[in-house]
């Protein structure tokens, strides 16, 4: 007996120590890994852990989307690694209890309203939606039986605001739905290489917070702000306000999802004088000396006229008319330059076409039909009436008639990107100019690249008189001294829904560029409706609060984009841009003027037979 019982407990022994020895093989020593199915949602995502430069670690976020940054390595989006925690309401022993120990670790939980949820009859119940890491770590430590984890990443945008309608945003699977995020989906989910821009976060805040300041200064009630480097097209900041946090995109008004910078269609006023003495210089049409009269011109019953406060002379040279910013005067040159070349003129400088950049949000202007290309339209046309155009567009026309008359192309890529690697969407026509990197402070010779479309002889008379509109003209609030800054004023009456012009409801815009004796940087600033306050005493125009605040921002962003202001050579420098208002006629020209205006005999058939210019506007009320 005793025998016996010694050999069953050898037995039990023996099939003890092969069970403990299957389970260290088993668990330790060769484990069988669960399926990726059985798994990958049930472990935490823990970071990844990488030297840096600094020697410090830094975590690597394993996520699919990649970050987007600006020009100086600023993340501007990037996506979260995070969980969404469901149950199997079926494997719960006491669902009051885990709903309790649960909201130990989630305080955002409803407890009465997760319990219901937890003693119904099913298998998938979700309980938290976008947990962090630490938070997935601190459930799964709870050891709760029936409690799964769901990975996924959400996009988040660090610094809120800025640059929002620049962004975009994506939806709930993660693809992007407006801004660069839809331009460059398919690259920002194919390569985890961060994109970068051309924005830099420090002008984008500065050139917010001054066009934000003017907005509420002068009551408007939307605005726009643009910063553009003139060799390259690359954007450095784009404002449009009112805007949104791009974290809350969802709930964002659409007045603040509307990019005025490239949606907004706006009769551009005055700032257009520029295009019409620049193609009458480059047509040879006109010449500096050639004067253009100022008296009201009245089509049917309609009247182009300057506004009451202004006395200027019978007939103004050239430089004065865009000093002065005569309307009659400006119609005057547009008849002589005439429809057909008018057009050709607009379409030359990309003015017939939506602004080649890579947002999705970028609209075409609104243009007269050319069966309706008549007088009225020659003339309005003229002085910015009649066409509608975006901010971005007066911005590349700009920097055409000032870097040596070549038409580039606005980016919002760093350089330092290879565009044929985005994988752009082709709604975005997104195109290079193919320079190399400008660096901030950078004043190497850089030539732009694109369509000439003017000499550079032009271009250099078109510097000295945007440098003389703020000298002496309308502009004069615009002066930063030793940045030599030079431009146009430009002020529209806004169309309604009715396609008629709204009483007391204007655009008020300044687009101009620093420093003129060495163009580098447009600078663009529109206000929506701004009011007349006391201290412009009453006036709404774009003299009084577009080209002040223009003045605020360049000083505040010159030293930012390494340029310095040169006071110490400021008399040398202005004696080489100067240029007279009236400029002397040469001997033996005989000048467009008293006697000799071609468009006087138009003028008089116009008002013998009346167009009205009516344009349908796309403007939404708020827009």
């Amino acid at each position: 007996m005793h025998i016996r019982i010694f050999w069953v407990g050898v037995g039990f022994t023996f099939l003890f120590l092969a069970l403990c020895l299957r389970l260290l093989l088993a668990s330790i020593i060769n484990p069988m890994l669960p399926t990726n199915g059985e798994a990958s949602a049930q472990i935490p995502i823990v970071p990844d852990l990488t030297e840096g430069d600094d020697g410090r670690t830094m975590p690597v976020l394993q996520v699919q989307r990649a970050a987007i940054t600006d020009r100086n390595g600023q993340i501007l989006a990037m996506s979260l690694p995070v969980a969404q925690v469901y149950a199997n309401p079926q494997e719960l022993i006491d669902p009051a209890d885990t709903a309790k120990k649960l909201k130990t670790v989630l305080p955002d939980l409803d407890v009465k309203s997760t319990v219901q949820r937890l003693r119904q009859d099913k298998q998938f119940v979700y309980l938290a939606r976008d947990i962090s890491p630490s938070q997935q770590l601190a459930v799964n430590n709870l050891g709760i039986p029936g409690i799964y984890f769901e990975n996924g990443e959400r996009r988040h945008y660090p610094l809120g605001r800025t640059a929002a309608q620049i962004l975009g945003a994506v939806d709930i699977d993660d693809h992007g739905v407006a801004g660069i995020e839809k331009s460059f989906n398919d690259r920002l989910l194919k390569d985890r290489a961060p994109i970068r821009l051309s924005i830099d976060t420090r002008v984008q805040v500065v050139t917010r917070d001054v066009v934000n300041e003017a907005m509420h200064h002068f009551q408007a009630k939307g605005a726009a702000g643009i910063v553009m480097d003139v060799r390259t097209g690359e954007i450095i900041s784009m404002v449009s306000l009112p805007d949104y946090d791009a974290n809350d995109f969802g709930r964002a008004p659409d007045d603040a999802r509307f990019n005025r910078a490239v949606t907004g269609m706006y009769e551009p006023g005055s700032t257009f004088k520029l295009q019409v003495a620049a193609a009458a210089l480059e047509l040879k049409v006109a010449h500096i000396w050639d004067r253009f009269s100022t008296i009201p011109i009245k089509i049917g019953r309609f009247t182009i006229r300057d506004i009451k406060s202004d006395h200027f002379a019978p007939w103004l040279a050239l430089p004065d008319v865009l000093a002065k910013s005569s309307n009659p005067a400006a119609a005057h040159i547009a008849l002589d330059i005439g429809a057909e070349r008018q057009q050709s003129w607009l379409g030359r400088m990309g003015f017939l076409d939506r602004v080649p950049v890579e947002l999705p949000e970028a609209a075409r202007p609104i243009v007269p039909a050319r069966k309706n290309w008549g007088i009225a339209t020659v003339m309005t046309i003229g002085f910015g009436h009649g066409i509608a155009e975006s901010p971005l567009a007066i911005v590349r026309g700009t920097a055409a008639t000032v870097n040596g008359g070549i038409l580039i192309t606005p980016t919002l890529l760093s350089h330092d990107e290879d565009p044929d690697t985005l994988g752009a969407d082709e709604t975005s026509q997104s195109t290079s100019v193919g320079l190399p990197p400008a660096r901030d402070g950078d004043d190497r010779a850089v030539t732009p690249e694109g369509r000439r479309v003017l000499s550079d002889g032009t271009s250099r008379l078109l510097r000295r008189m945007l440098r003389l509109d703020v000298t002496q003209g309308t502009a004069r609030k615009a002066e930063v001294p030793g940045y030599f800054v030079g431009g146009k004023t430009g002020t529209a009456e806004k169309i309604g829904a009715n396609g008629r012009y709204l009483k007391h409801a204007n655009i008020s815009a300044f687009t101009s560029i620093f420093p003129m004796n060495n163009p580098r940087y447009a600078v663009y600033v529109m206000l929506d409706e701004p009011k007349g306050i006391p201290e412009t005493y009453n006036f709404s125009t774009a003299g009084w609060n577009a080209t002040p605040t223009a003045g605020k921002l360049i000083a505040r962003i010159g030293p930012i984009l390494g340029l310095f202001p040169d006071v110490e050579n400021a008399a040398k420098i202005d004696a080489a841009l100067a240029m007279p208002l009236e400029p002397a006629i040469p001997p033996g020209v005989r000048p467009l003027g008293p006697g000799n205006d071609p468009g006087a005999a138009r003028v008089r058939k116009a008002e013998k037979k009346p167009q009205a210019t009516k344009m349908k506007s796309s403007y939404r009320p708020g827009k």
